[in-house]
């Protein structure tokens, strides 16, 4: 897998998800207001990974920070935490990820400036290794539901692109697959901005996964004849009464399956 997101020699890497699938070009992130565009501008997107990247522009941010003292320091993180929360006002792992690195900066006031520093950056890898084992363990669960010789419709991206690596919903299939099980993926386009098409698509050949991408509106034809057996999905927010909001066109997705009778699932943090 082609990582999403990393600290590399003292920058925020990000695979530069506006070129993908025409080129795999990586930003070099230097400075926070660098992660702030690229989050702004769906560089990355996903709501596991904006929030892992969120984590990591914070500890960005913090490395350049001159002053000596705590609170002039404090003062100066908790700017960069407003403007990074700034870019994508729906984003639940964003606020998140911004709140743990703020609660972290807030226990360590008594701490030298370079050990706070060197914490942060510690905390923002902490959480991009706890959502690649949270995602892998989505995957072992979820694949129990995939059987050897289904196909599997999924809307959107929630894979490796979406989150810190490995995916949830395309976890759930990447498991499955790396289980043995031979199964197909159908990937609906997913308009308007065709994450389906230039990412779900791209990432499932990456891993040579066998995939078939179609047009949103073909869905309905395609359970009709059978070809469907099972529908996986992530989802951007889970409210407390477990209704599920995901991209535009997934409600259509669950209003089919259950007409036809297929198992539909949501695979999420």
């Amino acid at each position: 897998m082609v990582p999403t997101v990393e600290w590399k020699d003292g920058a925020v890497r990000l695979l530069d998800q506006s070129r993908l699938p025409e080129y795999v070009e990586f930003l070099d992130c230097r400075d926070y207001q660098t992660v702030v565009e690229a989050i702004r501008s769906l560089k990355v997107r996903g709501a596991p990974a904006i929030g892992v990247t969120a984590a990591m522009g914070v500890a960005l941010g913090a490395q350049t920070v001159t002053t000596s003292d705590y609170e002039s320091f404090a003062k100066v993180v908790f700017m960069i935490c407003d403007h990074l929360a700034a870019t994508r006002p729906t984003a639940v792992n964003l606020f998140w990820a911004i709140e743990r690195m703020k609660r972290l900066l807030t226990s360590l006031r008594t701490q030298p400036i370079a050990s706070i520093k060197a914490a942060l950056l510690k905390e923002s890898q902490v959480i991009l290794d706890e959502d690649i084992a949270l995602c892998k363990a989505m995957g072992q669960h979820g694949a129990k539901l995939i059987a050897s010789g289904q196909t599997v419709l999924t809307h959107c991206n929630a894979g490796a692109l979406a989150t810190a690596g490995y995916g949830t919903a395309l976890g759930v299939i990447r498991a499955a697959w790396e289980q043995g099980k031979k199964i197909q993926v159908i990937a609906d386009e997913t308009r308007p901005v065709l994450q389906g098409a230039r990412l779900t698509a791209w990432e499932l050949m990456q891993d040579k996964i066998p995939v078939t991408l179609i047009t949103d509106n073909m869905a309905g034809s395609l359970m009709r004849q059978g070809k469907i057996q099972i529908c996986i999905v992530g989802a951007d927010r889970i409210a407390a009464n477990g209704d599920v909001a995901n991209k535009i066109g997934t409600y259509s997705v669950a209003v089919l399956a259950k007409a036809h009778g297929i198992p539909f699932y949501v695979a999420a943090p």
